[in-house]
C-alpha cells in the first residue's frame, strides 16, 4: 500500500513507480501533482485500487495505464486537467472494475464503449468533462450499476429507454447536456431510484405519469427543458421538486399528491404558463417546505390562508402572476418568512398589520398591484428588513416615520402611489440604504435636513412631488450620491453652488421648480442638459443651453433686462411645451417596455435600467475584441454606453443552474456592501434568457495579471502593501463593519481588480455567502473556491467562516510577496507554499523573495528585511491550518497599517540623514 493522500506532494509521478510490483493500493490524491500520468503504472500487475484524484495531472490518459491490471477494482482521476479522448482499449483488460470516476476534468471524444466489457461495475462518474455522444445504449447491460453520472458534457439524442434494465440504479445525472425527445415512461420501472437530476436539456413532451411509480425518488430536477402539458401525480418521497423554466401548463392540482410528503422541503415551479388558483391544499404540503415558488405564471385567484400552515417557509415567490385579493392576515404566523415577493399581479386590499411579526423578514416586494390605504406602523418592527418595494400601487397616506428607522434598509421604492403629508424630520434612521424613490407622489413640505446624514446613498429620487423651500444644505454631506433628481417640485431659492463639488454625481435632474440665479459650473453642471434644468424661468447662465446670461447689476435699466429676459423665457416656454410632449410620450412607451421586459425592478441598483439592446450596442454585439475575460459561471465584456461611460459587463451562462445562483449571489452581496475597495454594481439586465451585471471598469487588471505577466517589476514592497492594505480593508468591512457577515468564499489574485489610480478593489463575489452569528459561525457552502487557496476545513468539508476567507489572504499574502502561486510545480513532496516559506523565515526568507521585488527600492531602506520579516510572519499566521491561530481581519489590517506606518517613517529618516550627511 502507498497512501500519500492529502499531505502537499508536489512535482510529478516518477516513472519508477511501475517498479513497485507488489502493490496493491496506490493513493496519490488530494495533492499538488502535475504533468503527465506515467504509463509504467500499467505494470503493477496486482493493483486493486488507483486514486489520482484533486491534483493538477495533465495530457492524454496513456493508453498502457491498466494494461497488466485484471485486478483493478477502483479508478478516480477525478479533479485533474486530463484532455483529449480516453484510448478505446483502455478496458479491455480491467474485468474486475466496480468503480470509475474521471470526473472534472477536459476529457472529450466518446465515452469509451470498453467499459461495457466490465460487468461488475457499480459506479460511473463521468460529468464535468466535454464527452460529445449520445447516452449509450450497453449501459443497460451493466446490472450492478448504482450511480450513473454523465452530467455536464455535450452529449445528443434521446435518453435511452432501456437504461430502466438498471434495477440498482439509485442515482441518474444526465444534466447540462444537449439531450432531445421525451422523458422514457420506462424511467418509472427504476425502483431504488432516488436522484434524477435531467435539468438543462433539450427535453420535449409531458412528464411520464410513470415518474409517480418511484417510491423512493428524493430528488426530481427536470427544470431548464422545454417540457410542456400538466405535471402529473409526483412521489410521495420527494424532498426538492424542480420544474422551474419549462413549458408546463395547467392547473395545481398535481400539488395535492404532495400531501403526504412530509421531507419535501424545495418546490420550485416558476417561469412556466400554470393556470387556475393556488389550492387550499397547499397548507398540507410539508411542515419542513422552505422555498415555494410560483412566480411567472398565470396563476389567478387569491393566496389562500392555509399557506400559514407552512411554519418553515422563508421564500414565497409569486411575481407577474394574475393573483387578486389581500395579503391575507395568516401569513404572520410564517415566523421564518425571509422574503415575500408578490410583485406586478393585481392584487388589492390594505397591508396586514400582523405584518410586523414576521421578525425575520428581509425582503418585500408588493409593487405593480393595486394596494391602498397605509402603510401599518407594525413595519416599524421588522428589523431585519433590507428591500422594501411598494411602487405602483394605491397607497393614499402619510408614509409612516418608523420606516425611516429600520437600519438595515438598503433600497425604499415607494413611487407611484398617493403618499401625502410631509415626510418626517427625521429620516436619517436608514444608515446603510443605497436607493431611496419617491417620485409620483403628493408629497409636500421642506425636504428633510436629516437626508444628509444618509452618507451611503448614492440614488435619490424625490421628483413629481410638491416639495417647496430651498435644495438642504446638508446635501452637501452626500458624497457618494450618483443619481439625483428634485424635479417637478415647488423648489424656491438658488441652486447650491456645492452640488458641483459632488465628485460622484453623475445624473442632476432639476426641472420644473422655481429655482433662480446663476447655474453653477463644473462637475455635474459640466455636462448638464436643458432637460435637468427647464422649467425654472429665474435661472440665467450656461447662454449655450438657452438660458440669458447672469446680470451683474440688479437695478440697471428695465428694458436692458427685458431684452436678456424676454428671448430666455419664450425659449423656456417653448422647450417646455416639447419636453412636456416628448415626456410623455417618452413614459408610455417606456412602462410598455417595463412591463414587457421581465425586469425587476427591484432589483437594479441604479435609476433606469440598462436593456438587452444597449448591452449589444455597448459590446459591439459581445464581440471577442471586448473579451475582458472567461469564467466558470460566464464572460466579461467591456462596453462603452450611450453616455460614453465605460463599463464591465458580466454575461452569465444560463444553462448553468449555479451560474444563476452565482448571479444571485454576487447581486445580493454588490447592491447591499459598499465600499471604496469593493467593485460597485452600477446596472442590472435581467429578463426570462438573459442575465447580465454592469459593473464598474477596471482598466488596469488584475493583480494575476501584475504578479504573473511581467507587470509587478514597478511595484516595490510599498506599492505591494498597498494593495494588501486595500484587499484587507475590504475584507474587514465585509467581516465586521457590515450589518451581516459577508463570506467572500473565493479571495485570490484573480479577484483583485486595479482601477486608473492602481486602487485595488476586490471582485467576483459569485460564491459569497452571508453568515450569521458569532465570531465561531461556519456555514457549509455548496459551491467551493479555487484549489490552493482554500482553508482545508472549506476544501475537505465546504465549511466556511471568516478564518477561510483569512486563510486565503494569507496565501496572497505569500504570493504577492514570493511571486510564487500555491499551485507552482516547484514544490515538491510535502512543501506547499506555506510550508516553503516557514523553512525559510525568519533567517533565510531572501531566499523565497520576489527578485523583482528590489527593483526600483532605494538603498536608503537598508532595514527593508525587518519590515519583510512583520509581513511574511502575518502571511503564515493568517494561512496556518488551524482556523483558532489565524488572525481576525481586523487584526489583519491593524498590523499592515503598523507596518506601513514604520517602513514610511524609516525612509523619510533615512532620506534626511542622506542629505544631512
Amino acid at each position: 500500500m502507498l497512501n500519500l493522500t492529502g499531505i502537499g506532494v508536489t512535482g510529478h509521478i516518477p516513472a519508477e513507480i511501475g517498479r513497485l510490483r507488489q502493490l496493491r493500493f496506490l493513493d496519490l490524491s488530494g495533492n499538488i501533482l502535475s504533468d503527465a500520468i506515467p504509463s509504467t503504472i500499467g505494470n503493477l500487475t496486482r493493483l486493486e485500487i488507483l486514486r489520482l484524484s484533486n491534483n493538477t495531472l495533465s495530457g492524454h490518459i496513456p493508453p498502457r495505464l491498466l494494461q497488466s491490471t485484471r485486478n483493478l477494482r477502483r479508478l478516480s482521476l477525478v479533479w485533474n486537467d486530463l484532455s483529449g479522448n480516453i484510448p478505446p482499449y483502455l478496458f479491455n483488460n480491467t474485468p474486475s472494475l466496480n468503480n470509475i470516476n474521471l470526473g472534472t476534468n477536459s476529457l472529450s471524444g466518446p465515452i469509451p464503449s470498453g467499459l461495457a466489457s466490465c460487468q461488475h461495475l457499480q459506479k460511473i462518474s463521468l460529468s464535468y468533462n466535454f464527452f460529445v455522444d449520445v447516452v449509450p445504449t450497453w449501459l443497460a447491460q451493466l446490472e450492478q450499476l448504482t450511480y450513473l453520472s454523465l452530467g455536464t458534457n455535450s452529449l445528443h439524442g434521446s435518453v435511452p429507454a432501456v437504461l430502466s434494465n438498471l434495477t440498482r440504479l439509485t442515482i441518474l445525472d444526465l444534466c447540462y447536456n444537449n439531450l432531445t425527445g421525451e422523458i422514457p415512461k420506462e424511467l418509472g420501472l427504476m425502483q431504488e431510484l432516488l436522484y434524477l437530476y435531467l435539468e438543462q436539456n433539450l427535453l420535449t413532451g409531458p412528464i411520464p405519469p410513470s415518474l409517480g411509480n418511484l417510491s423512493k425518488l428524493s430528488y426530481l430536477l427536470l427544470a431548464n427543458n422545454s417540457l410542456s402539458g400538466s405535471v402529473p401525480a409526483v412521489p410521495h418521497s420527494l424532498i426538492t421538486l424542480h420544474l422551474q423554466y419549462n413549458n408546463l401548463s395547467g392547473n395545481l392540482k398535481f400539488l395535492s399528491s404532495l400531501s403526504n410528503s412530509t421531507r419535501l422541503q424545495y418546490l420550485v415551479l416558476h417561469y412556466n404558463s400554470f393556470t387556475g388558483r393556488i389550492p387550499d391544499t397547499v397548507g398540507n404540503l410539508s411542515a419542513q417546505l422552505v422555498e415555494f415558488s410560483l412566480g411567472y405564471n398565470k396563476l389567478t385567484g387569491g393566496l389562500p390562508s392555509s399557506l400559514s400552515n407552512l411554519s418553515s417557509l422563508e421564500l414565497i415567490y409569486l411575481p407577474n402572476n394574475q393573483l387578486t385579493g389581500e395579503i391575507p392576515e395568516s401569513i404572520a404566523r410564517v415566523q421564518n418568512l425571509v422574503w415575500l415577493d408578490v410583485s406586478n399581479n393585481d392584487m388589492s386590499g390594505t397591508i396586514p398589520a400582523q405584518i410586523g411579526m414576521l421578525s425575520n423578514l428581509q425582503r418585500l416586494f408588493i409593487y405593480g398591484n393595486r394596494f391602498h390605504g397605509s402603510i401599518p406602523e407594525s413595519i416599524g418592527d421588522l428589523t431585519m428588513l433590507e428591500e422594501v418595494g411598494f411602487s405602483e400601487n394605491q397607497f393614499n397616506s402619510t408614509i409612516p416615520a418608523c420606516l425611516f428607522h429600520l437600519d438595515r434598509i438598503i433600497s425604499l421604492y415607494l413611487s407611484n402611489n398617493s403618499f401625502s403629508g410631509p415626510l418626517p424630520s427625521d429620516v436619517s434612521g436608514l444608515k446603510q440604504v443605497d436607493t431611496i424613490d419617491l417620485s409620483f407622489n403628493f408629497l409636500l413640505g421642506s425636504i428633510p435636513e436629516s437626508f444628509g446624514k444618509l452618507n451611503m446613498i448614492t440614488n435619490l429620487n424625490l421628483s413629481h412631488n410638491s416639495f417647496e423651500d430651498s435644495i438642504p444644505v446638508s446635501f452637501k454631506e452626500l458624497r457618494s450620491l450618483e443619481w439625483l433628481d428634485l424635479s417637478s417640485n415647488n423648489l424656491s431659492g438658488t441652486i447650491p453652488m456645492f452640488l458641483a463639488n459632488l465628485t460622484f454625481l453623475k445624473s442632476l435632474n432639476l426641472s420644473f421648480n422655481n429655482l433662480q440665479g446663476k447655474v453653477p459650473e463644473g462637475g455635474v453642471f459640466s455636462n448638464i442638459s436643458l432637460q435637468s434644468l427647464i422649467g425654472n424661468i429665474g435661472l440665467c447662465g450656461i447662454p449655450q443651453l438657452g438660458f440669458s446670461p447672469c446680470i451683474e447689476k440688479p437695478h440697471s435699466n428695465t428694458m436692458h433686462f427685458l431684452r436678456f429676459l424676454l428671448p430666455s423665457v419664450t425659449i423656456a416656454f417653448g422647450c417646455t411645451v416639447i419636453f412636456i410632449y416628448q415626456t410623455i410620450r417618452k413614459k408610455l412607451k417606456n412602462k410598455r417596455e417595463v412591463e414587457d421586459s421581465g425586469i425587476d425592478p427591484n432589483n437594479v441598483m441604479y435609476h433606469g435600467h440598462l436593456s438587452y439592446h444597449e448591452l449589444v450596442l455597448a459590446t459591439g454585439n459581445f464581440s471577442d475584441d471586448n473579451l475582458l475575460g472567461t469564467g466558470s459561471f460566464g464572460k466579461v465584456y467591456k462596453g462603452q454606453l450611450s453616455t460614453g461611460f465605460t463599463v464591465a459587463v458580466k454575461v452569465l451562462h444560463m444553462q448553468q443552474e449555479q451560474a444563476i445562483r452565482s448571479f444571485d449571489a454576487e447581486c445580493s452581496t454588490l447592491r447591499m456592501a459598499r465600499h471604496r475597495n469593493l467593485i460597485k454594481i452600477l446596472n442590472v439586465c435581467s429578463n426570462l434568457e438573459f442575465r447580465a451585471l454592469v459593473l464598474q471598469y477596471m482598466p488596469n487588471g488584475s493583480l494575476e495579471m501584475l504578479l504573473h505577466s511581467n507587470g509587478i517589476e514597478h511595484l516595490g514592497f510599498l506599492k505591494r502593501l498597498d494593495i494588501l492594505l486595500d484587499v484587507s480593508m475590504a475584507m474587514e468591512y465585509l467581516h465586521h463593519e457590515h450589518h451581516d457577515v459577508v463570506l467572500h468564499c473565493d479571495l485570490k489574485p484573480s479577484n483583485v481588480l486595479f482601477d486608473e489610480d492602481m486602487t485595488a478593489h476586490i471582485a467576483d463575489f459569485g460564491i459569497a455567502k452571508m453568515l450569521l452569528g458569532d465570531d465561531n459561525s461556519i456555514i457549509t457552502a455548496s459551491m467551493l473556491g479555487t484549489l490552493g487557496y482554500m482553508a482545508p476545513e472549506y476544501g475537505s468539508y465546504g465549511k466556511a467562516s471568516r478564518k477561510s476567507d483569512v486563510f486565503s489572504y494569507g496565501i496572497m499574502l505569500l504570493e504577492v510577496f514570493t511571486g510564487k502561486r500555491p499551485t507552482n510545480p516547484m514544490f515538491v513532496a510535502d512543501l506547499s507554499i506555506t510550508r516553503w516559506v516557514r523553512q525559510a523565515f525568519p533567517t533565510h526568507l531572501a531566499s523565497v523573495l520576489d527578485d523583482r521585488l528590489f527593483q526600483g527600492v532605494s538603498s536608503s531602506a537598508g532595514n527593508l528585511n525587518h519590515f519583510l520579516t512583520a509581513t511574511f510572519e502575518l502571511g503564515l499566521i493568517c494561512s496556518s491550518d488551524s482556523p483558532d491561530q489565524r488572525m481576525s481581519m481586523r487584526d489583519v489590517t491593524v498590523a499592515l497599517k503598523k507596518i506601513k506606518k514604520h517602513y514610511t517613517e524609516s525612509l523619510i529618516s533615512a532620506t534626511t540623514m542622506s542629505a544631512t550627511l
